[in-house]
């Protein structure tokens, strides 16, 4: 039941038609129960671990509240819903990972053959992204940060809202528990800026991700033989703008649509192509996770408190684990090391880039050129395997930098469905707004809402994707 599905459109506007007449309790009972239909038609076995997690992180909660602060009690209660969430995780995402890595490691350094125990199990859509929510929830009542909730139900709202439960973005406890135990009051300007969100989260996803996952898709699953260089190039760019139309369409439409519920979720994304360095890059991309990773992971390895070589040791492990977040495979564990090693040389020049105010050109390369390390970090996220990571470096700098009808193709078709997009964003990078369409005359309004309807009616992909974060 995805975004871009008739099938979902009609669950929503039953949810939100039933949802306008129930009072403030019921409203919270009818959205849980809903989130449950919604995660059940993906795959109903897993709801009981949404429901494992619910349950132990609660309970959890309330024993923390109990115990004197930070004691030995406190600790181990929340070391208990850390083992929970991490092995739940660990055993349905990492396990076979590392147990046909240890195999290969054995038969690679001591000719040992062994078969790997491995047990096969499908990956439930948005793991990671509830688990990081309900471990952040622990953690922030153990610090003291958060109060835990009273009840049940509530909290597992809280777990389970569905526009946010299968891609994020990853809600702390502070920010969506109150909104969801208050009563929620219809506020000025919410249905605007949950149509503007979930026009352009349309469009992202749609006009742009799925058009662009043809020419990526057809670029990488290609015989050597029958590409070049070139094309390998412009099936990287590809790639760059699926991913983040898809990724920044689900949050977008995901924030829309809650705020029609009267629930501000977090902006998940701020123009990151338009970055100058990894360190504003972060503040830009999933931002979510960026954070999360920074507040639960970096600073509490001692962050850049230790000197430069500790804080260089914390930025990689930080981004290595984030890699392995995305995904249980040695490519990522790569895209990890490779956003690690950017973060550590541009370190030293961070502050004098972030103060380049003045020079248009120097702005322009300086982002021109970040964008194009961001694209080759790309080639690791999207790629089957190292091999085919070698195979298009090997292409593009050394043995075949050709090109074919597919690089002519590509680039049109990523200047015509991604170029106005980009253009708008540097409209709305220029006015420091995300929403600011919103906040224009309403001509420009309708102008720019009555293009997305022509594009999307136009372009429709030939094969609708899937949104590429429910693999993580």
């Amino acid at each position: 039941m995805a975004f871009n599905s008739y099938l979902f459109w009609l669950f929503f506007v039953v949810v939100i038609g039933i949802y306008r007449i129930l009072p403030h309790r019921g409203q919270n009972r009818l959205l849980l129960v809903a989130s449950y239909v919604f995660y059940g038609a993906w795959d109903a076995r897993f709801l009981l671990l949404i429901a494992l997690s619910t349950v132990v992180d609660f309970f959890v909660a309330q024993q923390l509240a109990k115990a004197p602060r930070k004691s030995r009690l406190a600790r181990r209660w929340c070391a208990l819903s850390i083992t929970v969430n991490l092995g739940i995780l660990a055993v349905f995402k990492y396990f076979d990972f590392f147990t046909t890595s240890f195999a290969g490691l054995l038969e690679a350094l001591f000719g040992y053959h062994a078969d790997p125990f491995t047990l096969n199990v499908i990956l439930p859509v948005g793991i990671s992204f509830y688990t990081f929510q309900t471990l952040s929830y622990t953690i922030d009542v153990y610090r003291g940060q958060t109060r835990p909730a009273t009840n049940l139900l509530d909290f597992g709202l809280y777990v389970a809202f569905f526009p946010q439960l299968v891609a994020g973005p990853i809600e702390r406890s502070h920010r969506l528990l109150p909104q969801i135990i208050n009563p929620r009051k219809p506020r000025e300007g919410d249905f605007a800026k949950g149509l503007y969100l979930i026009v352009t989260g349309l469009f992202a996803k749609i006009v742009i991700a799925d058009n662009m996952a043809f020419i990526c898709n057809g670029i990488f699953a290609a015989p050597a033989s029958e590409v070049g260089g070139i094309d390998r190039v412009v099936g990287i760019y590809a790639f760059a703008f699926q991913i983040y139309g898809d990724f920044y369409g689900y949050s977008a439409i995901a924030r829309g649509i809650s705020l029609w519920m009267g629930i501000d979720l977090m902006a998940n994304f701020r123009m990151p192509y338009f970055a100058r360095s990894p360190s504003d890059f972060w503040q830009r991309w999933h931002i979510s996770l960026s954070s999360w990773l920074r507040d639960y992971l970096y600073i509490p390895l001692g962050g850049n408190r230790g000197g430069k070589w500790l804080t260089y040791r914390n930025l990689m492990l930080t981004m290595l684990l984030g890699g392995l977040w995305h995904g249980a495979g040695w490519t990522f564990v790569c895209w990890g090391l490779y956003q690690g090693l950017l973060l550590c040389a541009y370190r030293p020049f961070e502050k004098r880039i972030q103060e380049q105010e003045s020079g248009v050109l120097r702005r322009v390369a300086s982002t021109f050129l970040f964008f194009n390390l961001v694209c080759i970090g790309w080639l690791f996220f999207r790629a089957e395997s190292l091999s085919q990571v070698w195979v298009f470096f090997t292409e593009i700098f050394f043995t075949d930098f050709t090109a074919t009808f597919l690089a002519n193709y590509g680039l049109r078709s990523i200047l015509y469905l991604a170029g106005p997009f980009l253009l708008f964003e540097i409209w709305l990078e220029r006015r420091r707004d995300l929403l600011a369409l919103t906040k224009v005359h309403w001509g420009w309004r309708a102008a720019a809402y009555s293009y997305a309807l022509f594009m999307l009616l136009v372009h429709q992909p030939h094969r609708s994707s899937e949104f590429i974060y429910f693999q993580f």
